[in-house]
């Protein structure tokens, strides 16, 4: 029976208050993960509540026929705070029929057409992983691997100067080293220790939870039969970048290799400015010690294609940890004559305990035990660069069974349900059902939804409760279009995805389309670069402070940072759904 709802006054006052900047912006209509679920997945839309709220029901039609497959009532109007706008529910987890729909809803847009069915993230999974292929450094990406977006060699890195900052006894300023390989690290052609860290951590433990997928995902990059998988294979291109950044005299690693200044929006061949790395500290020695102790658990099965990277890989951690312990806080000061990116940060106990949980991990010895197990700050809910306590977490409760002592792993399993309890608090509270809390829209919120989406498949993987899942589940379809713009914020993929990321190869290429399978930053009410940009953002809300266009950098830029944890939920869903 179909039943009318009338909203409250309050409410009714508030959608007619929504600022006219919301409205420029434009309803989305229906909004739906653009690609779509797996039979067995929760399955939500969000409906634009509609000034009269007189709209009660909702239908799922096939998208060929336009026939109806399913119906139900929407939920009860409420303005979610991000949007400034009134929402509704429309839960269709009882459709579980492979096939291709939409949802309707009267007097709204239908929203794009999704698919129900087997495999509807491997496509997107395979064009987020061959992202960072298209992203290396140091070599020429050639037709058969890059298709359209073939290029040029560009920074091989052979010729690295040691800036003044990070000059040593044998390593004065004006050295000439070599450090190839490795990711540009975001729309810059940069190469950052810090953001490597959990960019490549996040990659190996994708790899590490959901070897099965990614056994049978074949992706295509250079080394493809080499008897390693496709994404190992290229998280060592990165890996084999990191090893160069150590001093081999004390065991310190740069913070990052740069140019002065960053290049103009040109191909990676016109790009020829002096390269130099700058100053050595103390959070670039722990994410690279993390990192490389997590490396050499999950590369060791793989031994056998280069005898002793593991052993080589951990011994090269336990090198940084040991410096980063005699300089303990050596933190990052952008010399005057640099001007890219800084990745500073003015805390490092929680890389601290990010290394000695890695390395306890790795080799077992007391000397890292303390650090490692040790109770952190109540209230994280999702790890970042420059909060890494988490991955610890993760690796602690992964590999439980290999610590002498497996109750090292309670405190870490305590704090990752506790985190993944609150994200399920706000997904269920949330108008708009999803984790995501006011303060998480800054820059690069999609990246914050996906890692929170991470932790609660932590938390699921612990218990196989079923609101964990279904709660990451929520995150992840917001990036794929469950939001009142209505848009995909992965390039390629969706009705609506951006078109214009801030990425110098996307722009300087001559090819309409950017590169597909880019994770773009997100919606981002503190418009940093409001001032470099010729074009207004179209709202300040903060779901609806967005602007597709190669100027903003502060809501339209790519990372590696922010496409990891893509990879990862990606294959969670797939790995842990029917």
């Amino acid at each position: 029976m179909y039943r009318s709802v009338r909203p409250s006054i309050a409410l009714a006052c508030a959608l007619l208050a929504a600022s006219s900047a919301a409205l420029a912006a434009g309803a989305a209509g229906v909004e739906v993960n653009q690609l779509g679920f797996l039979p067995g997945a929760h399955k939500l839309a969000v409906v634009p509540a509609g000034a009269d709220g007189a709209a009660a029901r909702f239908a799922v039609v096939d998208a060929g026929s336009g026939k109806t497959v399913y119906e139900g009532a929407l939920g009860p109007a409420a303005v979610w705070d991000a949007s400034g706008s009134a929402v509704r529910v429309a839960d269709f987890s009882g459709l579980r029929t492979e096939g291709r729909y939409r949802v309707t809803v009267a007097g709204q847009a239908d929203s794009p057409a999704f698919t129900i069915g087997a495999a509807p993230y491997r496509a997107l999974d395979v064009a987020a992983v061959r992202a960072f292929t298209l992203q290396r450094a140091g070599m020429a990406l050639d037709a058969r691997i890059a298709g359209p977006y073939a290029r040029a060699l560009g920074h091989p890195d052979d010729h690295v100067l040691v800036h003044a900052s990070a000059a040593s006894g044998k390593r004065p300023a004006g050295t000439v080293i070599k450090s190839p390989k490795g990711w540009y690290d975001a729309g810059d052609y940069n190469k950052y220790i810090v953001n490597s860290g959990i960019s490549t951590y996040t990659l190996l433990v994708a790899y590490e939870h959901f070897p099965a997928w990614f056994d049978g995902l074949a992706v295509g990059v250079p080394e493809s039969g080499n008897g390693v998988p496709d994404l190992l294979s290229e998280v060592l291109w990165n890996l084999d970048w990191m090893v160069t950044m150590q001093d081999p005299d004390d065991g310190g690693v740069y913070h990052k290799l740069t140019n002065k200044t960053f290049d103009g929006m040109v191909m990676p061949d016109r790009a020829t400015a002096p390269r130099y790395v700058v100053q050595k500290t103390t959070a670039a020695a722990l994410d690279f010690a993390a990192t490389l102790a997590a490396a050499s658990c999950v590369l060791a099965p793989f031994d056998k294609q280069q005898p002793g990277r593991s052993q080589r890989f951990l011994a090269a951690a336990e090198s940084a940890w040991r410096w980063a312990v005699r300089n303990p806080a050596v933190l990052y000061r952008q010399p005057a004559d640099i001007q890219t990116g800084t990745y500073g940060d003015e805390k490092v106990d929680d890389e601290f305990a990010w290394a000695a949980a890695e390395l306890y991990v790795a080799t077992g010895k007391d000397e890292y035990r303390a650090r490692a197990v040790a109770a952190g700050p109540a209230g994280q809910t999702a790890p970042g660069w420059s909060d890494v306590r988490p991955l610890g977490w993760i690796s602690l409760v992964q590999r439980r069974a290999q610590l002498r002592n497996p109750a090292d792993a309670d405190a870490a399993q305590r704090q990752i349900l506790a985190a993944a309890d609150t994200l399920v608090a706000r997904w269920q509270a949330s108008p708009a059902r999803l984790p995501m809390a006011l303060s998480d829209f800054v820059w690069g919120s999609n990246a914050v939804a996906l890692n929170e989406a991470l932790m609660l498949v932590q938390a699921y993987r612990i218990t196989h409760k079923a609101a964990y899942l279904d709660a990451a589940q929520s995150a992840f379809d917001y990036t794929l279009g469950r939001n009142p713009l209505g848009t995909s914020y992965v390039t390629g993929f969706g009705a609506r995805s951006p078109l214009h990321p801030h990425h110098r190869p996307s722009e300087a290429d001559g090819i309409a389309a950017p590169l597909p399978g880019w994770l773009v930053g997100g919606p981002n009410p503190g418009q940093q670069d409001r001032k470099d940009c010729p074009v207004a953002y179209p709202a300040a809300q903060p779901a609806l402070s967005y602007l597709d266009n190669a100027c903003s950098y502060a809501s339209n830029e790519v990372a590696i940072n922010w496409n990891a944890p893509l990879v990862y939920v990606a294959a969670a869903l797939q790995s842990l759904q029917r």
